[in-house]
């Protein structure tokens, strides 16, 4: 993992937006809300348009990671047995197990929070953020920059768990969104296609598009409502 003191633009799919993300020290990275609460919007992320699109189907077999090999899911994303909402899936394979960023990007909270425990978040430039807790230990801090497999944490139980496992979330803007639209679960591969984010008024719909045809290949500009900039309480599988 590495802290670099400079400026680098926030790369989306292949068009660039009008955003920058300042890796410097952390307590100038992040305000004190964003280094404590899960739930937290991401600034700039629909200041220009109300959707913007991640192309997973152009990232390379380093640009992604499951984040723990060879895990089994043991409780899943949404409501089940009357119980609340899950706002993750719950995988496991045994204490202490490594845990890795499922992309690259830079470390916003590692710290224990609530029933959480031991809690890592992880905003990623592709306008996605990944939440990995319950975890008998954090491997890294805010303001770490890491890159996709990079281990970020140990498998644990600390919090409100009562085996050891991951609990795994995906959030847009703060809002949570099943995994299993990114990663097959199964497989444990990432679905390479293009994913279409919009956010309404209560939620942000995510849904799979078709591939965004290269700019070489396009007569006309990208606009505002076409550009690719990367999902949804209310998601599509």
């Amino acid at each position: 993992m590495h802290i670099l003191k400079l400026c680098i633009p926030l790369l989306l799919c292949v068009i660039a937006l009008p955003v920058t993300i300042h890796a410097v020290e952390p307590d100038k990275q992040f305000t004190p809300f964003e280094t404590e609460h899960v739930k937290v919007k991401t600034p700039g992320l629909f200041t220009n348009s109300n959707k913007f699109i991640i192309e997973f189907n152009r990232l390379g077999t380093n640009d992604w990671f499951f984040p723990v090999p060879g895990a089994k899911v043991i409780s899943d994303y949404g409501k089940a047995g009357g119980r609340p909402s899950h706002t993750g899936i719950d995988i496991k394979t045994k204490a202490n197990d490594t845990i890795y960023a499922a992309f690259r990007g830079t470390v916003r909270m590692a710290k224990p929070y609530s029933g959480y425990g031991n809690l890592v978040v992880i905003r990623h430039v592709n306008g996605l953020e990944t939440v990995y807790s319950h975890n008998s230990k954090n491997l890294v801090k805010v303001g770490d920059m890491v890159r996709a497999g990079d281990p970020i944490g140990l498998m644990g139980r600390t919090g409100r768990a009562t085996t050891d496992h991951l609990h795994f979330e995906v959030r847009i803007n703060g809002e949570h969104i099943n995994p299993h639209i990114i990663f097959n679960m199964k497989e444990q591969q990432l679905k390479k296609r293009c994913l279409e984010c919009t956010k309404h008024a209560s939620f942000i719909d995510v849904k799979p598009i078709d591939p965004i045809k290269p700019v070489a290949e396009t007569s006309k500009p990208a606009t505002a409502a076409t550009k690719p900039v990367a999902l949804s309480t209310k998601t599509q599988k």
